[in-house]
């Protein structure tokens, strides 16, 4: 996905996205998908900020509402422990680069996120650089949903990854999620265990 600058009011630089050629292939193979992406853009282009430190507090708030969703918590269950680490990593990971996320508006109003984690495991012979990315805490305000903002976060992020010659990209997913990143090109993945 291509990424235009454009200087804000506040005197920031902000990113609107153009779809790259796998988003563009999803759409062709998709007409629903395609209708509803025709139908945000004209007077509705949403804005992608790649977020700093700055957007730290956004970024947390964001991760709780995420967490809390993901793991249906009420919001009685106190959150105070993540939301304080979660400023810690996102503190660390931001100026390390580390991490990289992208907040999304409608005008001002906030309506998504998504990042992707940067780390390294040994070299193996599919990655011998042994580099790979995760991507997380994709949101979409539930108002905003079906209108293909977590597609062009989602492409975002991968284009970011691929960028810095990662290749070994992956994701966790609800099963909300888990048709749009099939359509995007993400698979299952059978050969791999956690302990619980």
């Amino acid at each position: 996905m291509d990424i235009i600058a454009k200087k804000s009011l506040k005197g920031q630089s902000n990113v609107y996205a153009i779809p790259s050629d796998k988003l563009m292939e999803v759409l062709e193979e998709n007409t629903d998908a395609l209708y509803m992406y025709l139908n945000c853009l004209p007077g509705s282009i949403f804005e992608y900020k790649k977020a700093t430190v700055e957007d730290i507090e956004e970024l947390v708030r964001t991760r709780i509402i995420v967490l809390r969703a993901a793991n249906k918590l009420s919001d009685d269950v106190d959150m105070y422990v993540l939301e304080q680490e979660s400023f810690a990593y996102y503190k660390r990971a931001l100026e390390s680069d580390e991490h990289i996320a992208y907040l999304v508006y409608d005008n001002d109003k906030f309506i998504g996120s998504g990042g992707v984690s940067f780390y390294q495991v040994m070299p193996t012979y599919h990655n011998p650089t042994g580099e790979k990315a995760y991507i997380m805490n994709m949101y979409t305000a539930p108002e905003y949903r079906r209108r293909e903002t977590t597609l062009h976060t989602l492409d975002l992020l991968v284009k970011d990854a691929l960028e810095r010659g990662v290749s070994q990209i992956a994701l966790e997913t609800t099963d909300m999620g888990r048709s749009l990143y099939e359509k995007y090109g993400f698979v299952k993945m059978e050969d791999e265990m956690e302990l619980i």
